[in-house]
């Protein structure tokens, strides 16, 4: 399949982007957080090389991070919430009795000290101590697909 998505498949995931955020969007109480929401989730699974407040905002059409950041970090909304929410989606089109829980733990080198967590630590990724973050990440998986659940 080579990576590369066709016409087609981008629809199903644009549709697929838009039946999970209709399953939380009553969490938000006004509209802008919803549609921040939605913007930042498609920023997260589009081909942007780079993924950080900027780089979304300008995807989605924004001059700046402003709005994505009020809804990470003043937003009034309970994350565990939303988890929940998406997890039941999850559950729904991927449930198995055969499903496997895949717990892994990343590096992800970085050349600056502003990120969340970056420190000289060991990673894998580098095969030594580099400058870098270590993301845990759990992922529930069955033969119709797989997908992260939890932070």
């Amino acid at each position: 399949m080579g990576g590369d998505l066709g016409i087609s498949d981008v629809r199903r995931w644009a549709v697929g982007l838009e039946e999970v955020h209709e399953r939380f969007v009553h969490r938000f109480q006004r509209s802008e957080p919803r549609e921040s929401a939605l913007a930042y989730m498609r920023g997260l699974v589009s081909s942007l090389e780079r993924k950080n407040a900027w780089t979304v905002a300008e995807r989605a059409g924004h001059d700046r991070p402003d709005r994505l950041q009020r809804l990470l970090n003043t937003c009034d909304w309970d994350a565990d919430e939303v988890r929940d929410d998406v997890r039941e989606f999850v559950m729904e089109h991927l449930g198995d009795r055969q499903a496997i829980l895949v717990v892994d733990d990343t590096g992800f080198l970085k050349k600056g000290v502003r990120s969340a967590g970056v420190q000289r630590q060991y990673t894998g990724t580098a095969g030594r101590v580099e400058n870098s973050q270590v993301g845990t990440f759990l992922a529930y998986a069955t033969e119709a697909g797989h997908t992260l659940i939890d932070r």
